[in-house]
């Protein structure tokens, strides 16, 4: 039995699959429901099982079914909270765009001390709504430029 390999980095671990790995996934996410799928763990040699929670099947879920798309899969782990210059990289902002965004309201923040610290809970959300953002502004010029 082979596993994926895994290369890690300083803060995130990439799994590099193979095709082997593609047709296994595939064949496991034709047999999974749409949505809902439940996972179970067998955690010794005598086959005892645990149940694996619905979150953490979701996440399961997913992996599955990038491999069988043949993505390459990244793992990553982030902090509770980040730092103005972390946030921003995220973000793809400047730090000061940043703290112009904290200082209006835009995003949620608090003080430790001195230093501004963000959840990254909010962070990812601001991240994924300005992406929706720009996906929208795309699609609008597509069809303005469809219009022609």
């Amino acid at each position: 039995m082979t596993v994926p390999t895994q290369v890690a980095t300083t803060d995130r671990d990439v799994l590099l699959t193979d095709e082997r790995d593609q047709a296994q996934a595939q064949r496991l996410m034709s047999r999974l429901p749409a949505s809902g799928a439940r996972f179970t763990a067998v955690v010794n040699e005598e086959g005892s099982a645990i149940s694996v929670p619905r979150e953490l099947s979701a996440i399961i879920a997913e992996v599955v079914r990038a491999v069988a798309q043949g993505h390459t899969v990244t793992v990553s782990a982030m902090p509770e909270e980040l730092t103005t210059t972390a946030a921003a990289q995220l973000l793809g902002v400047s730090r000061p765009t940043l703290m112009r965004k904290v200082a209006a309201g835009e995003i949620p923040s608090h003080k430790v001390g001195t230093h501004t610290r963000l959840r990254t809970a909010d962070v990812l959300r601001e991240r994924g709504a300005r992406l929706q953002r720009q996906r929208e502004a795309f699609d609008a010029l597509r069809a303005l430029e469809d219009e022609d």
